[in-house]
């Protein structure tokens, strides 16, 4: 007599292949799609193919791309993996496109590709966020989506190595470059999410949600939070490698900027993963934000490469970190969708990196109190991220019990 072979459950599946798929898309996704442009500028510049204030108009693009991306993303609230396995083809073929644009290409090509890669970006993050994390929760291994952020470090990393490594090469090779990594990347991750799984919420969770889920309220916090983060990390994220150049104009010192701060990044996260799973996500992520506020306020009072090297350091081992705990958090209050949440999140992060370049731009070239502009930006920014990471550490109390102490209610 034969029998059919047993069909493994959720908990008996590895969950290796959805930290592989999330891990690689958020390498491909922020590394490239969001980040490349940021080492890449010089050269472009250097080549001749863009300017200053273009490449400032590429950029603002991009975060604008990015902000749209977020908004949007609850499109893909039924089937999170079709989105992403689409926003990473997207990625892809941005960035090969990048290659060809030049001088003489159409007026706001450049523009136009860099703002639909934040948008494919953006949909990768919180697609990849809400699909993998479900998946893991399924089979019971929830702490191991921590795992998943590291793709965005590695990412960084590996597009700053590339252009430092490449730095003799024209601009528009290292673009074709990425934008081949970027595709291989993708059918990696097709092939890795294959029979994964794209269910929505099952019954038990959705019960576990109505015991767990937090006030709007306290969303709404968590949203400003986040926004406030974007904020914060992007004035060192956009202006680290010219302050650097400003110091030293050797390109192989310089240059190691962006691949300190995405190696930092990878680390910290890495490190987070394997140590730190049983920290509350509030605490994780106000120690954060207060080590990020540390970095953003060090080159204030010490104008030397090492402030920088070390703020480099500073705000890459904390953003993806505070980027994890506040999509966890997400997560957990909205257990039975959190892509909605997720996405608004996402949004306010994005308004909020919008928000830094733009301020340094309307505070113009002059001096306020002997402070340039990006002074005042890093030290309203350092002031914000003191505040919110305070508001964080006391909502995270020992006293509060943490969503996984709730079981489901019964039917």
């Amino acid at each position: 007599m034969s029998t059919r072979p047993h069909a493994p459950t959720d908990s008996e599946r590895t969950p290796w292949p959805v930290v592989g798929s999330g891990l690689v898309a958020l390498a491909v996704a922020m590394g490239i799609g969001r980040f490349a442009f940021t080492p890449l500028m010089p050269l472009m510049m250097r080549d001749g193919t863009l300017t200053a204030a273009a490449g400032a108009e590429w950029a603002s693009a991009n975060y604008v791309g990015y902000l749209v991306g977020a908004l949007t993303a609850s499109w893909f609230t039924r089937d999170p993996r079709r989105g992403l396995l689409m926003s990473l083809a997207g990625v892809a073929l941005t960035t090969v496109a990048m290659a060809a644009v030049d001088h003489d290409g159409p007026a706001g090509a450049g523009i136009g590709l860099r703002a639909l890669a934040g948008v494919f970006s953006a949909w990768a993050l919180v697609c990849a966020s809400g699909w993998c994390l479900a998946e893991l929760a399924r089979r019971g291994v929830a702490q191991r989506g921590a795992w998943i952020y590291t793709g965005v470090g590695l990412g960084i990393a590996l597009a700053g190595m590339l252009a430092w490594l490449g730095g003799l090469q024209p601009a528009a090779r290292l673009w074709l470059d990425l934008g081949l990594v970027a595709g291989l990347g993708a059918l990696l991750v097709w092939f890795l999410s294959r029979g994964q799984g794209t269910a929505s919420a099952g019954i038990g969770e959705r019960e576990a949600t109505a015991v767990v889920r937090r006030p709007r309220n306290g969303q709404t916090a968590l949203v400003l939070c986040y926004g406030i983060f974007g904020f914060g990390y992007i004035v060192p994220a956009t202006f680290l490698p010219a302050m650097a150049r400003e110091l030293a104009s050797d390109p192989k010192v310089f240059g190691l900027t962006w691949p300190l701060f995405g190696l930092a990044a990878a680390l910290s996260v890495a490190a987070v993963a394997r140590w730190l799973t049983q920290v509350p996500r509030r605490r994780l992520w106000a120690v954060a934000q207060g080590l990020m506020a540390l970095g953003t306020g060090l080159p204030l009072v010490a104008h030397a490469l090492w402030a920088v090297a070390t703020s480099a350091i500073l705000v890459g081992g904390t953003f993806m970190v505070a980027t994890m705990a506040g999509l966890q958090l997400a997560r957990e209050a909205r257990l039975d969708n959190p892509t909605p949440l997720l996405a608004r999140m996402t949004a306010a992060f994005a308004a909020g990196q919008i928000l830094g370049p733009v301020l340094v731009r309307l505070l113009g070239p002059g001096r306020r109190a002997g402070w340039a502009a990006l002074d005042c930006t890093g030290a309203v920014a350092t002031v914000l991220l003191v505040l919110t990471a305070v508001w964080l550490w006391r909502g995270a109390r020992p006293s509060a019990k943490s969503p996984t102490m709730f079981k489901p209610r019964p039917l």
